[in-house]
This record gives C-alpha cells, sequence and structure tokens, in this order.
C-alpha cells in the first residue's frame, strides 16, 4: 500500500478523534476519551501548542497518527514523548506504523532530545514486538503511575485538611 506521512493541520482534528476514539475501544478503554475536535485544534494550533501531530495518509484518508509533546528528563535532558501511535487495523502491518515512528525519531533528532519514551499496554504483544523490532527497550519493570481529574481533586482536598505550610527557600 502507498502512503504519505506529513504533519497535522486544523482540519485534521474531526479524524484523529476518530482515530483516538478507535484506539480507546481496541484498549478496552471505549467511555474513556473526553477530548473533543476543539480541544486539539485549541491545544495543538493555538497560542500555546502543547502538542505535535503527524499524519499518515493511505487513499486520500488519514490511516495513522503520531501525536508527540516536549518533556524533560532530570536525568537526560530534553526528551520527546509519544502519547499515541495509531494505526487503523485496515493498514496495519503495512508499514505505515513504522513510518510515523520513523518521523517521529526524525522530529525528535531535530529538535536534539537526549530520549524518546511512551507507553505501551502490557498485552499488546504485537505491538510490543514491534517497538522491540526498531530498537526500543520496553522497560517491563516500571509501571505507569496516574492521578486523574478526580485524583487530583481528591488529593487536593486532603492536603487541605494537614494544616501545614508550604515552604519556599529559607
Amino acid at each position: 500500500m502507498v502512503f504519505n506521512i506529513r504533519e497535522a493541520v486544523k482540519e485534521d482534528m474531526p479524524q484523529v478523534l476518530e482515530l483516538i476514539r478507535e484506539l480507546a475501544v481496541f484498549e478496552k478503554e471505549a467511555q474513556a476519551v473526553e477530548i473533543t475536535t476543539a480541544d486539539l485544534i485549541h491545544d495543538g494550533f493555538g497560542p500555546n501548542k502543547l502538542f505535535h501531530c503527524f499524519i499518515g495518509e493511505s487513499e486520500g484518508a488519514i490511516a495513522g497518527i503520531a501525536l508527540v509533546y516536549p518533556r524533560y528528563s532530570t536525568w537526560k535532558g530534553p526528551s520527546l514523548h509519544l502519547e499515541d501511535l495509531i494505526v487503523t487495523q485496515k493498514m496495519r502491518g503495512s508499514g505505515l506504523g513504522g513510518a510515523l515512528l520513523t518521523e517521529v525519531v526524525k522530529y525528535g533528532h531535530k529538535m536534539g532530545v537526549k530520549r524518546i519514551n511512551w507507553e505501551v499496554l502490557d498485552w499488546n504483544e504485537n505491538a510490543i514486538s514491534f517497538y522491540e523490532s526498531k530498537g526500543a527497550k520496553v522497560m517491563r519493570d516500571w509501571d505507569v503511575v496516574q492521578l486523574d481529574e478526580n485524583g487530583i481533586k481528591n488529593y487536593l482536598e486532603n492536603i487541605k485538611d494537614l494544616d501545614f505550610p508550604l515552604r519556599g527557600n529559607d
């Protein structure tokens, strides 16, 4: 199959959202997607750009995306986080995922990052094999830790009760 890799534009965001939803279904989290097309446009193309997105097209349709954003490693320095690499079911095995990953690596290299990182579900053996075949190190001894929106709210409510001052440099 023939495909093209390019940078995303605002007009792509409805289709990008559909791919994000498709990934959420695949990952058994269909109800977890809260983001909207308007959010993607604002966050990716607004005054404070929060992410960069690459598009993989085939036969005039978006068949894959790679969405990245900058991070900072206290051990390595500037790094890049690959939030999602999504390829439609129809295009898996076509080389599109590898082409999108290559674009991410080239982008990170151009930015001068010291590391590119991402997560993969431990049961997604196809993705794990794909990443390892590209030279990525899957670190199975690390767990992902998150505070969701409710967790953040509960955390902040709980620390109000502790009555200790936040201290600066004394």
